[in-house]
């Protein structure tokens, strides 16, 4: 078997050539995201099974509903085809409820519903820590364009409705998410697409099944973390492979 070229190792996954011009297959790993009492990012069997299964699964839905991703298909339990794209380089959060790092510099409290979805930008360079950066940044700096930024937004807008509505249709609440948005051309046309992947490792997400009203006058219980989310999403979704048994906490967003 000829070995393949990687392109690129992250945290999270492998980036190899794929097998067409304009391909490359992504490689889900078993690490997870350092913690401040970590130097490397700890291994968890089986979660990057898991993370292509629910990628897979987020991808092909938003592909079916017109929202253009990079995924073409999976190749096996750990890898899928997706289209090679010029990432741009921001992380693009979308936050429905206000937690972690919102709350902290916004003296809100953790849960609270926001007025509508908002939309940030962190620039991804993990040397400054992920530093939020505004849209004056961007276009000065040439990330991207206004027009860019006005096309992202609405890419963002439409995956919060996508994943909103599916979690919700399983009992849990979408706090907030981040994506990646990469350009891709076709002849002498350019377009955005959703890039990287979407799976526990990029979502806030919270239980609400048992949140009944019981009807003795006791205040129903707020949300809280969803348990084991990797199997308990993939198990609730129905892509769980009968193979995969563990059960691990996510890596949250800021």
């Amino acid at each position: 078997m000829a070995r393949r070229k990687k392109v690129y190792e992250g945290k999270a996954k492998i980036l190899y050539e794929g097998p067409e011009p304009g391909t490359l297959i992504q490689y889900f790993k078993d690490d997870s995201a350092p913690t401040a009492a970590e130097a490397t990012p700890a291994a968890v069997e089986g979660k990057g099974v898991l993370n292509n299964r629910l990628s897979e699964f987020f991808m092909s839905g938003l592909n079916a509903i017109g929202v253009p991703t990079h995924f073409i298909r999976r190749v096996n339990m750990r890898e899928q085809l997706v289209r090679m794209a010029e990432i741009i380089p921001l992380e693009v959060v979308v936050r429905n409820f206000a937690a972690g790092e919102i709350s902290e510099r916004l003296g809100i409290p953790e849960g609270t519903p926001l007025p509508r979805p908002i939309v940030e930008y962190y620039l991804k360079d993990d040397r400054l820590s992920l530093p939020m950066v505004a849209e004056e940044h961007i276009v000065a700096f040439g990330w991207a364009t206004q027009q860019d930024l006005d096309d992202v937004i609405a890419l963002a807008l439409r995956v919060n409705d996508f994943m909103s509505g599916v979690m919700l249709g399983v009992g849990i609440r979408l706090a907030d998410f981040r994506i990646e948005v990469g350009r891709i051309w076709e002849g002498d046309y350019m377009r955005l697409i959703v890039a990287d992947e979407i799976s526990p490792d990029s979502c806030r997400l919270w239980d609400l099944r048992g949140l009944v009203d019981r009807g003795d006058g006791q205040p129903i219980p707020e949300p809280g973390p969803l348990a084991d989310v990797y199997t308990e999403l993939a198990r609730r979704l129905g892509v769980l492979p009968s193979n995969v048994t563990h059960t691990v906490k996510p890596t949250l967003i800021n």
